[in-house]
């Protein structure tokens, strides 16, 4: 049955703009977002095998790997890689406290798919409060050049009491290296020297990341 055969009352973009979207299943969402499917295959039936693994495996896909779907071409799958940066922005403009890697690796979720090695600092207050959060240091596919100065200074002009630190690893694979532990080590001694303690140190791969402090390999969720 294609979407303009279903009664009325059933099509999940009329049930949206009659009861509200928290009415509809995850797969009538989805619907609703693409429209229409392909040959063969409702838009249903795209929207029930694209969450058939879940939506933080949908939503970790990059745009080239959607359009790689069946069913999905460049169109359908700019789109869906919006609507999901959407939900990721409004996810991280609600985080405004820290209490622990979990947090923070919300925070800093779309580091995960980055091409460059990127080195950032999350500014916290004293009851961990996020005070604000950039990317100070930017380099290759393999490497960035980390100057504790530069991080301590964004750190300052914060008036952080504490700092959380992170970068990413393009290659997936975020097992710290002997240059992420000595560094981390060079950061905590300058941190305590400012009076601005790192709290952490987090390494991002692709769905996965380490905290340093706490040495666990952990999904991403």
């Amino acid at each position: 049955m294609g979407r303009t055969d279903w009664p009325e009352s059933e099509r999940p973009r009329e049930r949206l703009l009659k009861h509200g979207p928290q009415v509809l299943s995850d797969a009538e969402l989805l619907a609703v977002l693409l429209q229409t499917g392909t040959v063969g295959q409702s838009v249903m039936e795209l929207s029930r095998a694209l969450l058939q693994e879940g939506w933080p495996v949908l939503s970790r896909r990059a745009p080239r790997e959607l359009m790689a779907i069946r069913g999905l071409g460049q169109a359908k799958a700019s789109l869906l890689a919006a609507a999901l940066e959407i939900g990721h922005r409004v996810e991280q403009a609600r985080i405004d406290r820290i209490s622990g890697p979990e947090d923070a690796v919300r925070l800093l979720w779309d580091m995960q798919h980055l091409d460059q090695e990127e080195f950032r600092v999350i500014c916290l207050n004293t009851k961990g409060y996020v005070l604000g959060h950039q990317a100070v240091f930017r380099g290759g596919l393999d490497s960035v050049d980390v100057f504790p100065r530069e991080i301590f200074r964004y750190a300052v002009s914060r008036s952080a009491a504490s700092i959380i630190v992170a970068h990413n690893h393009p290659s997936g694979d975020p097992t710290p290296s002997r240059q992420d532990r000595e560094l981390t080590r060079r950061l905590e001694a300058a941190g305590d020297i400012m009076g601005i303690p790192v709290l952490d140190h987090l390494i991002v791969g692709r769905s996965r990341h380490v905290s340093l402090h706490q040495g666990a390999l952990t999904e991403l969720s």
